[in-house]
């Protein structure tokens, strides 16, 4: 299985503050599960990040795999976006990270499910 995880459940899990969601993360880390992340979502983090947070957030992007943008990737969020940001006001940053779930195969986590209304999303959790 390969999990694409999305930024607010990296947020979640930096912070550690959500009992469920590092129970969750514990668990797919205790996996064989690949574990990937999008450059969206590092840019997110680090634009937000506070001082005192730039060490676990060095420590845990350093324990995941990055899933790069290529041209088909862009190519696929831009359809996203054509296709549902005025139906879903989908952003550029969630078309991103949907392209990148779908290239790779992976099962998307996040907790904001209504900003990813593309069928061919499957969901982790």
């Amino acid at each position: 299985m390969t999990v694409l995880v999305d930024s607010d459940i990296l947020i979640e899990v930096s912070r550690g503050k959500n009992a469920e969601i590092v129970s969750k993360w514990i668990g797919l880390s205790d996996s064989d599960a690949a574990v990937l992340y999008s450059p969206v979502s590092i840019a997110e983090l680090w634009a937000g990040a506070r001082p005192n947070e730039f060490d676990a957030l060095n420590n845990l992007f350093q324990s995941l795999t990055c899933s790069p943008i290529d041209e088909q990737v862009g190519r696929d969020a831009g359809i996203y976006l054509h296709r549902y940001r005025r139906s879903h006001g989908l952003e550029i940053a969630d078309a991103l990270i949907a392209a990148s779930a779908i290239a790779n195969n992976a099962e998307l986590w996040t907790q904001n499910r209504k900003h990813y209304p593309m069928k061919e999303i499957s969901f982790f959790g």
